[in-house]
């Protein structure tokens, strides 16, 4: 049977798929659409990431296809709904980089709180801002979760090591879950009102996208710091950038964008002396994860083919 990964894999992982299959790796693939689309007929499982596109188009020609390995959580690059009923198993490594993840995001928590961006930039350029910028501490803080998976559930683990008040915004969990992590869940108005830290963690849906706009950040009471690892698109950066000019927001990260790359004329936007951290999509991919999710994955494909 053969396997195509198109994006970058665990080489033991793929030392292991070659024992029983015969693996291609090509990472060309993941951004020729139409190259793929002429060979995914030859292969009878895909190993992707985030940046290839398996939409109906690709899927249709894969005649032969029996299984979707996404080295990642999100599965909004998949066409999940033409593989269900075309019997096309989709396997994301779900929780295998968790860890990493919650730890970008207490660490730009931390960074934003202290003002660590601006701090930088003026040491830099020969100024002492001791006095001039002002530093947090994340302590005793609200920090609001959007949505409570378990990547939400480790950065409230995490954040109450520092004393921080954790509320939520989850319409699909119930309140014994609550319970259990010791958290409060309240309406999305709740967080726009009361958070000092809003992180998002929802998947994107037509529900969510564009779900962080002016509108929400009007509604904001605290001068907030607004992380993304999520999906790029359940903010309106346009918006995003406006709310922090307005100081209807004190700090912002993004690992996650619109578009990605993040184009030129969206980082030539943002100014110098801005409190951000702007990262390239790697809040889940450590040394550490990137074992896990190969692993996880690599192991998943030769469960399903019981070998």
């Amino acid at each position: 049977m053969k396997i195509l990964i198109t994006e970058f894999m665990e080489d033991k992982s793929v030392e292991m798929l070659n024992r029983n299959f015969d693996v291609t790796v090509d990472k060309s693939l993941s951004l020729n659409h139409n190259e793929l689309k002429k060979i995914i007929s030859n292969f009878d499982i895909l190993i992707v990431r985030n940046k290839t596109q398996v939409n109906k188009e690709i899927l249709e020609n894969a005649s032969s296809l029996k299984f979707i390995g996404r080295l990642g959580v999100g599965l909004d690059n998949i066409d999940t709904e033409y593989c269900r009923n075309n019997n096309i198993h989709v396997q994301p490594a779900t929780g295998m980089n968790a860890d990493s993840v919650a730890e970008y995001v207490i660490n730009c928590s931390l960074s934003l709180l202290k003002n660590i961006p601006l701090m930088h930039q003026e040491t830099s350029l020969g100024n002492w801002p001791r006095t001039s910028i002002s530093s947090r501490e994340l302590n005793g803080k609200i920090f609001g979760l959007m949505g409570f998976g378990l990547i939400a559930k480790k950065v409230s683990t995490l954040a109450k090591i520092f004393n921080a008040h954790i509320i939520a915004y989850d319409p699909f969990i119930d309140s014994n879950i609550a319970n259990e992590f010791n958290i409060k869940l309240v309406d999305i108005n709740e967080i726009f009102e009361q958070a000092n830290i809003i992180s998002i963690h929802l998947p994107l849906t037509p529900t969510t996208q564009n779900l962080l706009n002016y509108d929400a950040f009007v509604k904001m009471q605290k001068q907030p710091i607004i992380i993304n690892s999520s999906r790029g698109s359940i903010i309106n950066e346009e918006d995003l950038l406006k709310a922090y000019d307005e100081k209807l927001i004190s700090g912002f990260a993004l690992d996650v964008y619109e578009t990605e790359p993040a184009p030129k004329f969206f980082l030539d936007s943002i100014k110098n002396n801005t409190n951000c951290i702007l990262t390239p999509h790697i809040a889940g991919v450590t040394e550490e994860s990137n074992i896990r999710v190969s692993d996880f994955i690599a192991n998943s494909v030769k469960e399903f083919f019981k070998l």
